[in-house]
């Protein structure tokens, strides 16, 4: 394992760390993948968490702590977080984030596991657990569709389909092309409590749990070139939605009422055609799992138990 010392801040002391180490993709592209748990230490399942688009772990803070009772694998996408960009530019999107999923799995010997995605993240899941049904014990969906996400975005607004996704995409086109002028810009916003607090009345994200935290997870996401990100963003809104009449491992969608990323009646549609899915509805944002960690680790760890008496039922009728 290539690995470096986990990263550490002033103002996240009371924060565990994730553990950073380096992963090899199949066309190999170097990841960098994180745990919270790089003894595998913790006394429980292990999930394999699909991230949301250019983001990092401390989108994530109730999965970090070990006493989480979860261990957790994940990677940053690629040109982000430290990962690398592709040599082959085009090589990015949901077809190229599931084999980075797998990579992942391989890498850390499971040959199964209960997937997590948010935001993006759930189509990501949503594609491996389709083409490899055999890797996938349960699903975890967070503030995410499966499939056609830009078609879903905006969706407080009521407006059609189809203008909500010309919106979207001609709106990642423009910022792509003006990234190159906004990176900067972006790099030296002042991010702290006082930024948190403005966002966080914004709509766009609500009042978090932590400031420190929502402070870490944007500072990192500004890391990112804004023009690589959203030539990311362009090349997963051709992801199309994912067929779900095949699913059939214990399935959770949980949406937040007021997400403008991620309808929450699509994400009611999805579970509803799932035999058996769970579907929980917050009120909070896109941004649901800053908002209310406890929440959201309490629903993952109800699907977690489903998981398990799923596959002791198996294991009876084997």
């Amino acid at each position: 394992m290539s690995a470096t010392a986990p990263s550490t801040t002033a103002d996240l002391d009371h924060v565990p760390s994730p553990f950073f180490y380096d992963v090899v993709s199949g066309d190999g592209t170097r990841l960098r993948a994180w745990t919270n748990d790089p003894d595998c230490l913790i006394d429980g399942p292990t999930v394999v968490l699909c991230n949301g688009l250019g983001t990092s772990a401390w989108t994530m803070p109730a999965l970090l702590d070990p006493a989480c009772g979860v261990r957790v694998v994940s990677w940053n996408h690629r040109g982000t977080g430290g990962s690398e960009r592709p040599a082959d530019r085009r090589h990015v999107g949901i077809d190229a984030f599931v084999e980075d999923a797998l990579a992942v799995m391989d890498h850390a010997g499971l040959d199964r596991a209960v997937l997590m995605g948010w935001s993006m993240g759930v189509n990501t899941m949503f594609e491996l657990a389709l083409h490899h049904p055999e890797r996938v014990a349960g699903l975890f969906a967070v503030a995410g569709v499966p499939g056609d996400t830009f078609g879903t975005m905006l969706a407080p607004l009521h407006l059609p389909r189809q203008l909500n996704r010309a919106a979207t995409v001609n709106l990642s086109r423009f910022l792509k092309y003006a990234g190159h002028a906004l990176t900067p810009i972006a790099r030296r916003l002042p991010i702290g409590d006082r930024a948190v607090s403005l966002v966080s009345h914004t709509g766009f994200m609500l009042p978090v749990a932590d400031a420190a935290v929502a402070a870490r997870a944007i500072r990192e996401f500004l890391t990112t070139p804004v023009d690589w990100y959203f030539h990311l963003a362009l090349r997963t809104s051709q992801h199309q939605r994912v067929s779900l009449s095949r699913v059939a491992v214990p399935t959770t969608f949980l949406a937040a009422t007021w997400d403008v990323l991620a309808g929450a009646r699509d994400m009611a549609s999805a579970a509803a055609r799932i035999e058996g899915a769970a579907y929980v509805e917050l009120a909070g944002s896109h941004f649901i799992a800053l908002e209310k960690p406890r929440e959201v680790h309490r629903h993952l760890l109800e699907l977690l138990a489903r998981v398990g008496a799923a596959d002791a039922g198996d294991t009876a009728e084997a």
